[in-house]
């Protein structure tokens, strides 16, 4: 994480961060940040680089956006008198996007997507897009991507200040912050990628499952740009999002593959045959994965976001120092569950015997070989897979990354993960599941309802447990 600080500056916001992930790639120029960091030093504002790569990785971006908010710091706000006229209050997590200029309009189908985040589940909206919700962090976003599988624009405002006093995602202030922030970044979206509505092809948005109130905003918005520019609207399931997200940045991923789809609302495995056509092999009868890590943290006392908090505090722990249950470990059930190490890891923390990073590092590992074991079953039943796939924010976990890559090399399978960024929830995964539903021939009415709950397969055998999340 880079933070850098400008006390000179009355603004709303006295810091701006941006994060970078472990894959980033390099700059084609790494002298071009160097200059750029050294001219903001010399200005006398702070800059801190940390050695962390996994951080929130909603707003982990590749080096053109990276270098772009650089730029765009240092030229419109660091660089800038405190007395100029024009200068405006920026929000609290600036908007990063993703530009590229270079197409030929004509030569690519467009694809515009609204996504916004709350609480592990998605809110959702709008074009090639979503509104939705995600563990690890509230924001709402947009993003073009074209069929060619090339992100075009992508455009955040975070709200984790907004949330940061309660500990986690609060649905009403959310919501609102929503129904603010998706036509602007709509907008800065078309702008950034040099396009207008009309150059669209259609409109995606999630529609569920998640908090009713924000996919309903982001849904409402979606069927009005629709409307309002004669576009198909594409109806996106959230969970499906996340499913597609590792063809976007893998073309070479062939159907059918194996699929763990862990977040902070879901823990499933999924035999995925192709768009719309999913086999669920198991869920939680519980807790989601994420659901824990964010639970976890607040019980230690790590601060929020919840995923990565625990994360950093494992980096330093001993995985071995607290004996904590792997539920479900070796079971005959297919099937997740974390509530009992959750309660596991407050017992351990009431005793005052445990260093919280032992008790963190711990947890990890519990967590890791749960779901090591339950997809190491699911493996056996995917006759026909091309690959082991994950996807979802917790899937941004580097031990857990490692862990399922092992697994893979074991079976003799291919391991496929999404760019740290592609992780979390993000308006980029909507609008490529919207293309592929486009392509296969899906279309959604603006009669479309937002749907709180929303299984990929709902010809799935139940599964036993009251907080059974299909």
């Amino acid at each position: 994480m880079i933070t850098i600080s400008s006390p000179n500056h009355a603004l709303h916001a006295p810091q701006a961060e941006f994060f970078r992930g472990e894959r980033v790639p390099c700059f084609e120029s790494p002298s071009r940040l160097d200059f750029v960091l050294a001219e903001l030093t010399a200005r006398g504002h702070e800059i801190r680089m940390p050695n962390t790569d996994s951080m929130d990785a909603l707003q982990q971006v590749h080096s053109a956006a990276y270098l772009t908010f650089l730029q765009t710091a240092w030229q419109q706000w660091l660089a800038v008198s405190p007395g100029n006229a024009n200068l405006q209050p920026f929000p609290s997590v600036w908007p990063v996007r993703t530009l590229r200029h270079d197409i030929e309009p004509d030569n690519f189908i467009a694809k515009l997507g609204l996504y916004s985040m709350d609480n592990g589940t998605p809110l959702v909206a709008g074009t090639w897009a979503a509104v939705k919700g995600g563990a690890d962090a509230a924001a709402s976003a947009a993003a073009l991507v074209s069929s060619d599988r090339q992100i075009l624009a992508q455009a955040v405002v975070g709200q984790n200040e907004a949330h940061r006093p309660f500990g986690g995602v609060v649905p009403e202030i959310a919501a609102r912050a929503h129904v603010q922030a998706l036509i602007p970044l709509v907008e800065a979206a078309l702008a950034d990628a040099n396009l207008t509505l009309s150059q669209v092809d259609a409109v995606a948005a999630t529609a569920g499952p998640g908090l009713i109130g924000g996919v309903m905003v982001g849904l409402v918005t979606a069927k009005a740009l629709a409307h309002a520019a004669d576009k198909p609207l594409i109806a996106v399931n959230h969970l499906e999002g996340h499913a597609l997200s590792p063809r976007l940045t893998g073309p070479d991923l062939e159907f059918p593959y194996l699929l763990l789809l862990v977040s902070g609302g879901h823990c499933q495995l999924l035999f995925v045959k192709g768009v719309g056509q999913y086999r669920r092999l198991a869920t939680t009868i519980d807790d989601a994965a994420g659901e824990a890590f964010d639970k976890t943290a607040k019980l230690l006392g790590l601060g929020f976001p919840g995923g990565p908090a625990v994360e950093r505090a494992a980096l330093v722990g001993d995985p071995k120092a607290v004996p904590l249950p792997r539920p479900l470990l070796r079971s005959p059930e297919p099937h997740f569950s974390f509530a009992g190490l959750k309660s596991a890891v407050l017992r351990a923390h009431e005793t005052g015997l445990h260093e919280t990073e032992d008790i963190a590092a711990s947890f990890q590992a519990a967590v890791v070989d749960c779901l090591i074991d339950r997809t190491a079953r699911a493996i056996e039943r995917a006759d026909g897979a091309t690959a082991l796939v994950v996807a979802g924010g917790v899937a941004a976990n580097a031990a857990i990354r490692d862990a399922l890559q092992a697994l893979a090399a074991k079976h003799g399978l291919p391991f496929v993960a999404p760019p740290l960024w592609l992780c979390t929830d993000n308006a980029a995964m909507i609008a490529w599941a919207g293309y592929e539903r486009f392509a296969a021939g899906y279309r959604d009415g603006l009669d479309t309802a937002a749907r709180p709950r929303w299984p990929l397969d709902p010809d799935a055998e139940p599964a036993r447990g009251a907080g059974v999340k299909a």
